[in-house]
């Protein structure tokens, strides 16, 4: 968000620092699912399940080295607009956030059918990839690796900001949101999978999602579950490009 420049007051913010302190915890509600965003004020939140999705470019700092700024900037400019296409596709969704070249997501996933769906964008996303490396090809550019990350579990959700200002966010705080966040740090690394999912994301994915991926130790992780899963019918499709 831009800025809009206002002095600085010690003293009026040592007072908005007191006012959120002492601010009631009851304010802060647990819902089964998370709300719209125009429910939140600079007093209230809200404790519910959701499902977070990173998808991160591996080796970013490389690009850097490989490319002008002009490239780059058209690397950078079409993963994130087509991804952030791909993430913001499900009627579910909450937030798509943009954090240098990592695009992720937050869904409303108060019904196991719906952590399905974003299993489907997980796997979208991958296929995704081969799209994009596609089109690079063709401009003579470096193919990109990515990392998915995907988990479910429950976060808080509060609006966060200097009040009054217009500048404001909200934001997601969990474990679920720095789990997602970690898997898709670690995933296609190397010889790894490029899609990882945290044990309380698989364990309510239906029988058929369980099937594609397989479980592993990864050291920082822990138990997870890595699979390179495609969109068959896209997949396809791009197979069949000149």
């Amino acid at each position: 968000m831009d800025g809009n420049y206002k002095p600085y007051d010690y003293i009026k913010s040592s007072e908005r620092i007191k006012e959120i302190l002492n601010q009631p915890s009851g304010t802060f509600q647990e819902v089964d699912g998370l709300p719209d965003r125009d429910k939140l004020t600079f007093t209230n939140g809200f404790y519910g399940t959701c499902s977070a999705l990173f998808v991160d470019i591996r080796g970013s700092s490389t690009l850097t080295q490989k490319h002008k700024r002009p490239t780059l900037a058209k690397i950078y400019r079409s993963f994130i607009s087509e991804m952030v296409a791909l993430l913001n596709s499900e009627p579910f969704v909450r937030e798509v956030n943009i954090v240098g070249d990592c695009v992720w997501a937050v869904y409303n996933t108060p019904f196991k059918s719906h952590i399905d769906d974003v299993f489907a964008v997980a796997f979208q996303a991958n296929t995704l990839k081969k799209l994009l490396n596609q089109h690079f090809e063709k401009k003579g550019i470096d193919p990109i690796s990515i990392g998915i990350g995907a988990d479910w579990g429950r976060a808080l959700m509060i609006k966060a900001g200097y009040s009054g200002s217009g500048i404001n966010e909200v934001i997601y705080m969990g474990d679920v949101v720095n789990r997602a966040a970690h898997l898709a740090h670690e995933a296609g690394r190397q010889w790894q999978k490029p899609i990882f999912v945290g044990s309380d994301f698989f364990g309510n994915l239906n029988d058929h999602n369980q099937g594609l991926l397989n479980s592993q130790y990864v050291q920082g992780l822990g138990s997870i579950y890595a699979g390179d899963v495609v969109r068959t019918d896209m997949n396809d499709w791009i197979d069949s490009l000149d």
